[in-house]
């Protein structure tokens, strides 16, 4: 059935003229409903309106977009509240109103509080995700969450409160464009509300170390190279490397597309080789020669010095050395004749006591 609304147009001159005009408004969609066709992703679906006229271009609007189909794909979260409307409109059509909204939700199912918290994943090297997550506030100390993507994860851990999960994660090397991934978490207990997260995988890349790192001294040029990671396409990375030049406290940053680099006009090096998206890789110090004139000067007169001093004072501490070690043998000839002589000085005191007492 069509609401049909009069509306007029009052048009003043020789001989008033009165026009009527039908506005008519359309029959709203019906049986709008949902389901489920991934882990978090809902498809809202709806029956067109009935009694439509046949010059009706008929398309659809909601919330998302408008247009001639009949279903709408949207991402959940599970863990709030989600609501969904759509109206029928008549497209290129000024004679007809929209029809009115025909809305629907999805409520959450758990106890409020119970759902996973905080929860962070990066994609390692194109190779592997690790996601971690805290409980909800209100879940108790024996809930199991279990993690699922497209499929369950099963390589769990917990540290300090912290839950984790570690899954492989890899596409073909020749992929240029890498699909968004649905992450759900929840519990076999239906008091624990799930939560579903949709996650762009390339805003999660963590690259690897550079691995095989080798240093070489030419002249006065410093040959630094790397080797470039098997699981990006050619080009993807963009590698640092920082140095020190003589003053730690003054840092410098190259950025450079090839896995290797060429440094000249060096002292002192402390480096750090490092890709996009990591703080830091390794660290490496080497030692220059360029250095000027006056440097060798100091280091002439220096050198020289520091050895006569250090040959002096181990001379002297042998010496000491020597004494405490191997002390000096006494002389026979010195030992019989003291022995000797304390013995004609005791027989002269004995016959000079006999003597007394005879007399």
């Amino acid at each position: 059935w069509f609401l049909c609304f009069l509306t007029f147009s009052v048009l003043l001159g020789l001989g008033s003229t009165v026009f009527l005009t039908y506005t008519k408004v359309l029959p709203p969609p019906s049986n709008l409903d949902y389901s489920f066709i991934q882990i978090c992703t809902l498809n809202w679906t709806w029956n067109p309106p009935e009694n439509v006229s046949s010059s009706c271009n008929l398309e659809y609007s909601s919330d998302i977009v408008i247009d001639e189909s009949r279903f709408r794909v949207t991402d959940t979260f599970l863990n709030e509240e989600m609501r969904f409307k759509v109206r029928s409109e008549c497209k290129y059509d000024n004679t007809s109103e929209p029809s009115r909204w025909v809305e629907t939700s999805l409520l959450p199912k758990g106890i409020p509080g119970t759902a996973a918290v905080d929860l962070s994943c990066v994609w390692h090297n194109l190779e592997y995700m690790v996601c971690t997550w805290r409980p909800g506030e209100n879940a108790s100390s024996d809930t199991n969450y279990m993690l699922f993507y497209w499929f369950k994860c099963s390589n769990y851990s917990m540290q300090q409160g912290i839950f984790e999960c570690i899954f492989n994660l890899s596409f073909p090397k020749v992929t240029s464009t890498y699909p968004a991934i649905s992450i759900l978490i929840r519990d076999d207990s239906e008091e624990i509300r799930p939560v579903c997260a949709s996650k762009n995988p390339t805003t999660l890349v963590k690259p690897a170390t550079p691995r095989r790192v080798t240093l070489s001294k030419i002249n006065d040029e410093i040959y630094i190279e790397w080797s470039e990671s098997d699981t990006f396409p050619e080009n993807c990375l963009f590698y640092e490397v920082e140095y020190h030049n003589g003053d730690l406290d003054t840092a410098h940053i190259i950025k450079v597309i090839f896995h290797y680099l060429q440094l000249t006009d060096f002292f002192f090096f402390l480096y750090i080789l490092s890709s996009r998206n990591i703080p830091m890789f390794l660290q490496f110090c080497f030692s220059g020669e360029k250095m000027d004139n006056t440097f060798y000067f100091v280091l002439i007169i220096t050198i020289p010095l520091i050895v006569a001093v250090s040959t002096i004072i181990l001379l002297v501490y042998l010496k000491r050395l020597k004494v405490l070690i191997l002390p000096p043998i006494p002389d026979p000839r010195e030992i019989l004749k003291r022995m000797f002589g304390e013995q004609n000085e005791d027989a002269q005191v004995s016959k000079k006591l006999l003597g007394q007492l005879i007399c």
